[in-house]
């Protein structure tokens, strides 16, 4: 799954636009809009956009024995 389909499912689960979400990040919403497109973003960002909807970002390696990296 792309980053901009799990952004736009956390879209939908908080009733909440992508012009409204852009603004929350600081960005307008055309320049979002494109950065959405093609998925670059740092994780630094990405932890912001969670935290514009509420929510938490996590990213990273779960092992069997429950290492997390």
């Amino acid at each position: 799954m792309t980053i901009e389909q799990k952004v736009k499912m956390a879209l939908a689960y908080k009733g909440m636009t992508q012009a409204e979400l852009a603004r929350r990040f600081g960005s307008s919403p055309q320049v979002f809009h494109g950065r959405l497109k093609n998925g670059r973003f740092t994780v630094e960002e990405l932890e912001a956009i969670a935290q514009a909807m509420g929510a938490r970002y996590t990213f990273g390696f779960v092992f069997k024995d429950g290492t997390e990296i």
